[in-house]
C-alpha cells in the first residue's frame, strides 16, 4: 500500500471528463493497482476519483499519467509531494458477515433460481487473489455469473462486485463472466451505478427465503 501526500490538480478522462483543481490530496495507491485519490474534507469517506485494476501508472517529476485497458485516463499534475510512505499490510482475512447476510448467502445458494430463473450454483465463496465472490454460478445458457449479496445495496457494493467481474473476466477459463447484485434493499444510486456497469441487481425477501425448502439434499 502506497501512501502519497501531495498538492495537486487532477483530470479524468473517459466515459466522461471531470477536473479537480489545485488542492491538498491524498492519493492511495493498493498492492493490485488500484489507484484512489481522496480528500480531508467534505466529510467524504469514498474517493474523489479512483480507477480499479489493472492500471498502468508512468510517473515524473512534475505528472502522474494512470491509464487502464478501458481506455480511461487520470492525470495528476505534481506541485508538491508531502509525504510518499508504503506499506506492507500482508494478507487480509476479508470480510466476516453478519449472521443474516451470511444466512441469506445460504439460503440463495440452496435457491439460485430465486435470483434468477435457470441459474445453477458452481461455488459459493470463490476465491480471488482480491477476495472471495460470494456465489459463482452458471446461467441457464452456460455464461458465468459473479453475484455479490448484501443485506442493504449501496454503491460501495456494485463497486466491488466491478472489482471482481474485471478480475474474473481476464481468465481465459471463465469469461465472459457477467454480474448480478443482490440485496433485501438497494438503494437508488446503486441501481443507477449497477445499470450504468451493466450488473443486474434484484431485491430478495429474507423472511419469504427463510420459509422455502431447500432444493438441495442434505444428510442432516
Amino acid at each position: 500500500m502506497r501512501l502519497v501526500v501531495v498538492t495537486c490538480s487532477i483530470d479524468y478522462k473517459g466515459r466522461l471528463q471531470a477536473h479537480l483543481p489545485s488542492a491538498n490530496r491524498l492519493i492511495m495507491v493498493k498492492t493490485d493497482g488500484c489507484v484512489a485519490i481522496h480528500a480531508d474534507t467534505r466529510g467524504a469517506y469514498k474517493p474523489l476519483m479512483w480507477m480499479n485494476a489493472p492500471n498502468r501508472i508512468v510517473e515524473n517529476e512534475e505528472s502522474w499519467v494512470i491509464t487502464n485497458p478501458k481506455g480511461e485516463h487520470l492525470y495528476i499534475t505534481i506541485e508538491e509531494i508531502l509525504s510518499d510512505t508504503s506499506f506492507d499490510l500482508g494478507d487480509d482475512p476479508g470480510l466476516q458477515k453478519d449472521g443474516v447476510e451470511a444466512h441469506l448467502q445460504l439460503l440463495l445458494a440452496d435457491n439460485p433460481d430465486v435470483i434468477e430463473e435457470g441459474l445453477s450454483l458452481t461455488r459459493r465463496e470463490f476465491p480471488t487473489n482480491i477476495g472471495p465472490v460470494d456465489m459463482l454460478c452458471r446461467d441457464s445458457n452456460g455464461t458465468a455469473v459473479a453475484i455479490e449479496i448484501k443485506r442493504r445495496g449501496g454503491i460501495d457494493g456494485v463497486e466491488q462486485l466491478t472489482r471482481y467481474l474485471d478480475y474474473l473476466n481476464r481468465d481465459p477459463k471463465l469469461r465472459p463472466v457477467r454480474g448480478i447484485f443482490v440485496a433485501q434493499e438497494i438503494t437508488p444510486q446503486a441501481k443507477t451505478l449497477a445499470k450504468d456497469r451493466e450488473i443486474s441487481f434484484v431485491e430478495v425477501d429474507y423472511e419469504e427465503l427463510q420459509g422455502m425448502e431447500s432444493n438441495v439434499l442434505r444428510l442432516f
